[in-house]
């Protein structure tokens, strides 16, 4: 004798289908987020894009180069520090 509520198969063709779908769809998208990030960890070598150099940075790395002359460098750090 069938029931109402009872789809006769015992499969579990209800709510239980479609949320066990969703369920599984989350759980890959949240796989494939995670491996997204980690994937732009390493290629960014987790450097953060808000930390910019200073004007002061660029001379010292300048001038350890070997492009600005120790003159060329003190002059221009001093007018850096004049407001």
């Amino acid at each position: 004798m069938m029931h109402w509520g009872d789809y006769g198969s015992g499969m579990g063709f209800g709510w239980g289908m479609g949320l066990g779908w969703l369920l599984f769809i989350l759980f890959w998208v949240l796989i494939i987020l995670g491996v997204l990030y980690l994937i732009k960890l390493i290629a960014g070598g987790g450097r953060s894009k808000t930390t910019e150099e200073t004007p002061l940075d660029i001379l010292k790395r300048r001038y350890a180069k070997g492009e600005i002359s120790k003159e060329d460098f003190e002059k221009m750090k001093e007018d850096l520090g004049k407001p």
